[in-house]
């Protein structure tokens, strides 16, 4: 484990702070008793899912422990950042990733960290790589962190672990509220896709792998031609119109397809999307708004678990009604 000083440095610049004496039990996603336990892993939950986005992360855990995956929560952790430098000339930038894969080596849960927001595993997926393949920059880095890493935790986000190490052949057999009738669109956004040779474990230009999850559920996947294009989240600030464009086309895209509600595995693009709903109605008068869900809070719908806790009232789109009808449909 990285010295305690390093952490309170990587912590202070990037502004948030860890409760390093917290018990290590307590951030272990528990699993029913009779569950079979197939897997531990360690998990990066990130400042997103720790704060406005806890609803995707309280879903995540519960439905995570309803399969046989056990997350078991980094005792240390800080900011990733939040973004991969386009040019990496100055260590300091990779410093706070490469922090996070040092407690997670370190702690020694499993060989793997999975995280389930999109950016935290661009940013912890790109760094792992880099410091695999630049052992002079490596050196220089690990220096700075005062600790030696070569890469040694395999990277990978939560979808991706579900579909490969779990299965969605056994997350069907565990519904219990199956989604009949829902006809919903996947939208995979940027950071799970691009850059393809860096990140991508499904196919960059025609993505499956929400789709195949939501077929699981019982759902209808749409299919349209959007999903695998960018929402524009981050020019939401510089060029608010534009992402609003952007918003418009996607949405409208998957209506056209037939959808009813929209499900991302992004939680940036999840708040993007919801929210730019409400302007896009100003320009656009005869836009019908459509929900945007986090896919862990239809997972957990379907797997029958308590779903009181998955951040409903967060939605800039209403999505109760239409998870009301879902259960009223049982």
């Amino acid at each position: 484990m990285a010295p305690a000083g390093v952490h309170r440095r990587l912590s202070q610049i990037h502004g948030v702070t860890v409760d390093e004496g917290a018990d290590p039990i307590s951030r272990s996603t528990h699993v029913p008793l009779g569950e079979t336990r197939s897997m531990r892993v360690s998990y990066f939950p990130g400042c997103t899912l720790n704060t406005t986005g806890k609803g995707f992360d309280n879903a995540v855990r519960a439905s995570a422990a309803a399969v046989g995956l056990e997350l078991v929560e980094l005792a240390e952790w800080n900011c990733c950042g939040a973004t991969f430098p386009l040019i990496v000339d100055n260590m300091l930038e990779l410093a706070a990733p490469a922090h996070i894969l040092v407690s997670a080596r370190d702690e020694g849960t499993s060989k793997t960290l999975t995280t389930a927001c999109t950016t935290c595993y661009n940013v912890l997926k790109r760094t792992n790589g880099f410091i695999r393949e630049h052992e002079e920059e490596r050196e220089r880095l690990e220096a700075f962190i005062e600790a030696e890493y070569s890469g040694e935790v395999e990277v990978k986000d939560i979808l991706h672990l579900l579909r490969d190490d779990v299965g969605f052949e056994v997350v069907r057999e565990k519904v219990q509220r199956p989604l009949k009738g829902l006809k919903v669109a996947a939208y995979y956004g940027c950071m799970v896709l691009r850059p393809p040779d860096e990140v991508a474990y499904d196919d960059p230009d025609h993505p499956r792998a929400l789709d195949d999850l939501m077929a699981a559920l019982g759902a209808t996947p749409v299919d349209y031609p959007h999903k695998n294009e960018c929402c524009g989240a981050y020019l939401a600030v510089s060029a608010p119109d534009v992402t609003r464009e952007m918003v418009y086309t996607i949405l409208k895209s998957a209506q056209a397809a037939g959808a009813e509600a929209v499900v991302t595995n992004c939680p940036l693009c999840q708040f993007n999307l919801d929210k730019q709903q409400a302007e896009m109605r100003k320009r656009h008068v005869s836009y019908q708004p459509i929900p945007i869900f986090y896919f862990s809070q239809l997972l957990g719908l379907a797997l029958g678990l308590d779903i009181e806790d998955y951040g409903w009232e967060r939605h800039y789109i209403d999505a109760r009604p239409l998870v009301d009808a879902l259960l009223d449909g049982e």
